[in-house]
């Protein structure tokens, strides 16, 4: 192996996809225990590695040399071969961590700032806006002086840092602390980066903040590493293809719309034209419980059918590089339009009224019901769009509409 990551659990890592991004198709994953870490490095079985967690710390005794970001931070997410053989330790995520912050408008110098996270990306955040003016930055942990129980006396915070795993997939429900109770508060940065927008950053643009997640800094570290390893520095221009590239095949295309406007048949001719993996909310509930909605909204109701479309919506938006076609009905629920927005892009596909198909749906079959619902919740699919596409012509078109809206519009 010449180049790879290490760490204990890598299954969800991007670090593969970034690299062949940056140029190298041969990069590894190595998944170690703890008590395999010191035979893998004593191996040198590697021209030059990334750490990742548990091992940040750990290997810095198996180092001869660190460099001077290691030394400050005690962290080592990089290790070169010298000539000689000698492991030398580097941390990549400093200027991985500042070029994040730099690229969403986020200065520390004057600024009261807090970590959430004492680990070793949480350190290194500490000491990079140390280094660059911070007039105060805090460290919150579960058991230091400073804990989720009262970090919010420090209401004069105005930066904001999660350095913990809380929101990362598989639980994106979660969420580390409310944002509500510092007023003064300007960024959120979250080193997260699947979902691509965590609870927590939803709630920062919410509150209208700067904001970041954390996939600028993982292909910038990336960047720095591979120009370490290859002794040949690469412009930064190549960080910004990577992140835009790696957004657009991650996010999900999410399509919102009424009962019959074609969400289906549209949302599987886009799966087919980007080679995605296609997911009918309905089909999910059908799946799990036997019967399509239509069936149990008339047997059990349809209070009843919201909590089941809920429970599928809360699945199908912790994927990844799907197109989802929602029920007409899933915009009733803010939470589900929360849990869609974390990785995927809204799309509103609008169908005329006259041209909107009834047939097997309880709720628009009546006289007048069709209108009443289009009156309810056309205000929910305007507002939670991110774009809209009208439902005119062949599916091939209106489908190939909805992937050029997507493209143009990912937010990176």
């Amino acid at each position: 192996m010449r180049y790879g990551l290490i760490g204990e659990k890598l299954s969800h890592s991007y670090s593969k996809t970034v690299h062949a991004l940056l140029g190298d198709d041969s990069y590894e994953l190595v998944s170690l225990r703890p008590e395999e870490l010191a035979g893998f490095l004593r191996s040198r079985a590697f021209e030059g590695l990334n750490v990742t967690i548990p091992y940040k710390k750990a290997v810095i005794p198996f180092c001869a040399e660190l460099s001077e970001t290691a030394r400050k931070t005690g962290s080592v997410n990089t290790i070169a071969v010298d000539a000689a053989g000698r492991l030398i330790g580097h941390n990549t995520d400093y200027a991985g961590f500042l070029y994040m912050a730099a690229r969403a408008g986020i200065g520390f110098k004057g600024k009261n700032v807090l970590v959430l996270g004492s680990g070793g990306t949480g350190v290194t955040a500490v000491q990079a806006a140390s280094d660059r003016g911070a007039a105060r930055v805090t460290t919150v942990s579960r058991n230091g002086p400073v804990h989720y129980g009262n970090v919010h006396r420090l209401s004069d915070t105005e930066i904001v840092v999660n350095a913990t795993p809380v929101g990362m997939y598989p639980e994106p429900a979660a969420q580390p602390l409310p944002l509500a109770g510092f007023p003064n508060l300007e960024a959120v940065i979250d080193v997260i980066y699947n979902p691509l927008r965590t609870r927590l950053l939803l709630e920062a643009e919410a509150l209208g903040l700067r904001r970041s997640n954390g996939l600028p800094m993982l292909v910038a570290q990336a960047k720095y590493a591979r120009d370490i390893f290859t002794a040949a520095p690469s412009p930064d221009e190549v960080i910004e293809q990577a992140v835009r590239r790696i957004t657009a095949d991650t996010a999900n295309i999410i399509l919102i719309g009424m009962p019959g406007s074609g969400k289906s048949a549209v949302g599987r001719e886009i799966a087919r034209l980007s080679g995605r993996e296609f997911i009918d909310t309905d089909a999910l509930i059908e799946a799990e419980y036997g019967n399509p909605p239509a069936e149990i909204i008339n047997k059990s109701g349809e209070a009843y059918f919201r909590e089941r479309e809920a429970e599928a919506v809360a699945q199908a938006g912790k994927e990844k590089s799907r197109v989802i076609a929602t029920g007409g009905g899933a915009v009733l629920r803010q939470e589900n339009m929360t849990a869609l927005r974390q990785n995927g892009f809204i799309i509103y596909l609008v169908r005329a009224a006259e041209r909107l198909a009834r047939r097997g749906r309880p709720l628009s079959a009546g006289p007048g019901s069709l209108e009443t619902l289009l009156a309810e919740r056309l205000p929910l699919y305007e507002r939670y769009a991110g774009a809209r596409v009208d439902n005119t012509g062949g599916i091939e078109t209106v489908a190939q509409k909805a992937l050029e809206v997507f493209y143009e519009n990912i937010d990176c």
